[in-house]
């Protein structure tokens, strides 16, 4: 397993339970197949910038990040389509990147990740009836302007 892979795992496990301790911590990646020694969860933890707190485990405030998804889809969103699951976002060229990080930095519980090319973004969701969700909410910002 990379440590990027194990990093995003043990994301996804603060933000879904209470991680009290290291060894919840490590009890619940073994469990996902991810084997990690204290050394290492305390490096992650570090490096991940997670404090821990009465609740459990918590990601830090992240620092100050690019313009909002709201922000850039107004000026360079132009089109959102649907194909089943998947959401496709058409920009103006070579703005598909700087947006979908927007979009992932929104962290939208109904979108299970992204893509990006020059003009294009695939967004994937869940089933198609959240795909539409997405599409509406992609299309707010543009359609305000």
């Amino acid at each position: 397993m990379s440590k990027t892979y194990r990093h995003g795992q043990i994301l996804k496990l603060i933000r879904t339970k209470k991680i009290h301790t290291q060894d919840e911590l490590a009890r619940e990646l073994q469990q996902a197949g991810i084997p990690a020694t204290q050394v290492t969860l305390s490096r992650d933890i570090r490096e991940l910038r997670l404090v821990k707190t009465r609740a459990g485990y918590s990601e830090t405030m992240a620092e100050e990040g690019g313009p909002s998804f709201i922000t850039l889809a107004a000026e360079f969103l132009h089109d959102v389509r649907i194909a089943q699951n998947m959401v496709v976002l058409k920009t103006s060229p070579g703005h598909a990147n700087s947006v979908a990080v927007a979009l992932d930095s929104e962290d939208w519980p109904e979108v299970v990740g992204t893509l990006a090319g020059d003009d294009t973004i695939l967004v994937i969701a869940p089933d198609n009836s959240t795909a539409e969700k997405i599409r509406k909410r992609c299309l707010a910002p543009i359609e305000k302007t």
